[in-house]
């Protein structure tokens, strides 16, 4: 089979390189096309130059194409990978730091909260303009596949505004999924479940060993489990009140909703440190930092390193290359995939983003009729799909009021802010991100007078939240270099969890 893959933000190395290996062990794709684009031609350079390596040392004579101009990647493309972060880690620490100026303590910042609206705003005004690029340059029939967050945000500008069809695709309820085999003392192969919600909020609505319902003993299973009582406490928690476990790492969790992360002095209650998906304040910024600074250091020696080997027990778990193969082979892979709702979950806007299970082969990607969600676990997604749709409005439109809107609905936000700190908190990050912001001139603007006029609200100086550890120097990591580079090649870098410390 011979189409063309094109990876938008191809110098993100935990992404790029381990779903080039998952697209190329189908050994029908061993003559596919393969373009790598990054607006860093640094990052775009040395990734290109590795994944090359991977890709000889299989035997393959594919060529990669890397380029810096996206409609050039983008020519006759029939499938995009999109794995941008629009403004990097520099913009992301904004997202961390200014909120917690006002006391808002996020783990990672990049889905709901803050930081995740305003990752969003810089995200969609991208997203739109590279959807305009695929629109005019690729193949009629492509597909988006997009793994950048804010998941739902940005998937679902690309359907409603962008005029691609798009797929958000992430890796959270595997996780789970294994949580559940583990504290039953099964194999993951033996767990058969569905998951339903929106994305970092899905719940494993069914669990079953052998056709036996594996839920209604969860709670209990979790609590007597040694490692998962002490690192999964928020969800547990959610478990018991809410009758259903989450998809979502502890960290994510918490600050998707308003009670675990609204008191600074309880927040150690509730996590753990054990890994920073537990919980760390800014954790995910932190692994993100060190993981650049790794791989830009200690380059040359991964060139020194074993190639990845294409085959089928080293495959990973992502879905967008099984997406392919069922569209391209007709083989039948099940998964669970961010689309637009459109009646899946009944009492869900039919207009969000919700994630769901999906089937895929020859005649194209069929979602399954969920049906209801149980009540409560309907009420908690509603909430954020209120705040996604006013983010996906308020960046498409430049509209600065639905953007403060959307601070003010959500959850932990409003539990620990009030209104004028809101406004005063997303007039800071506005001016933050101006550089990415194009859509909103006019309001930074005016964000700008506002801010040197001295009549602001009072924020905690140098707060650096209940559970912040200090980013690792290089050297630090050269003491355990395996560590390090799993941190910097994987694209969930909250897979291998560390125990309890």
């Amino acid at each position: 089979m011979s189409f063309k893959v094109v990876f938008i933000g191809a110098g993100s190395i935990g992404f790029t390189r381990g779903l080039l290996r998952d697209l190329l062990t189908v050994k029908e794709f061993q003559e596919i096309e393969v373009s790598f684009m990054d607006i860093n031609s640094h990052n775009l350079e040395m990734v290109t130059e590795l994944c090359q390596r991977d890709i000889q040392e299989n035997g393959l004579n594919i060529k990669i194409q890397p380029t810096t101009n996206r409609r050039e990647a983008l020519k006759d493309a029939k499938y995009v990978f999109c794995t941008i972060r629009l403004g990097g880690l520099e913009a992301f620490a904004t997202d961390v730091d200014i909120p917690l100026k006002y006391g808002v303590d996020q783990c990672v910042g990049d889905t709901l909260c803050a930081g995740g609206i305003m990752y969003g705003q810089r995200g969609i005004a991208e997203m739109l303009d590279i959807c305009r690029d695929i629109r005019e340059m690729a193949s009629p029939d492509v597909l988006l596949l997009n793994y950048s967050n804010p998941m739902a945000m940005l998937t679902w500008a690309c359907n409603k505004y962008g005029g691609v069809r798009t797929i958000g695709l992430c890796h959270g309820v595997q996780h789970g999924h294994q949580q559940i085999a583990d504290v039953y003392g099964l194999n993951k192969a033996e767990v058969d479940i569905i998951c339903a919600g929106i994305n970092h909020q899905t719940w494993y609505i069914s669990a079953k060993h052998q056709g036996k319902d594996l839920t209604a003993g969860l709670l209990e299973a979790f609590e007597k489990h040694p490692e998962f009582s002490r690192t999964e406490k928020v969800r547990i928690d959610m478990l018991r009140r809410f009758g259903y476990y989450s998809t979502e790492s502890n960290g994510h969790l918490s600050e998707y909703v308003p009670w675990y992360r609204k008191r600074s002095a309880e927040i150690m209650d509730w996590i753990d440190l054990g890994s920073w998906i537990n919980g760390e304040t800014g954790g995910y910024l932190r692994v993100c930092t060190e993981g650049r600074n790794w791989f830009e250091t200690d380059f040359p020696n991964w060139m020194q390193d074993p190639a990845l080997e294409y085959t089928a027990e080293n495959r990973g778990e992502e879905h967008g290359s099984f997406i392919i193969e069922g569209l391209e082979t007709g083989r039948v892979y099940r998964g669970h995939f961010n689309v637009v709702n459109n009646g899946v979950i009944a009492n869900l806007p039919d207009d969000a983003i919700i994630e769901a299970p999906g089937y895929v082969d020859h005649n194209g990607i069929s979602m399954a009729l969920v049906g209801e969600l149980p009540l409560g676990l309907a009420a908690v997604c509603n909430v954020s799909i209120s705040v996604q749709r006013l983010a996906v409005e308020a960046a498409v439109h430049g509209d600065d009021l639905l953007l403060r809107q959307a601070f003010m609905m959500d959850p932990l936000v409003g539990a620990v802010c009030n209104p004028k700190e809101i406004w005063q908190m997303v007039d800071e990050m506005l001016v933050a991100g101006e550089h990415w912001l194009p859509q909103y001139g006019k309001a930074i603007a005016a964000a700008k007078v506002r801010l040197a006029s001295g009549e602001l609200v009072p924020t905690l100086t140098n707060n650096e939240g209940a559970a912040r550890l200090k980013v690792k120097t290089v050297d630090e990591m050269k003491q355990d270099r395996d560590a390090a580079n799993k941190n910097a090649g994987e694209s969930d870098k909250g897979k291998d969890r560390e125990k309890v410390q």
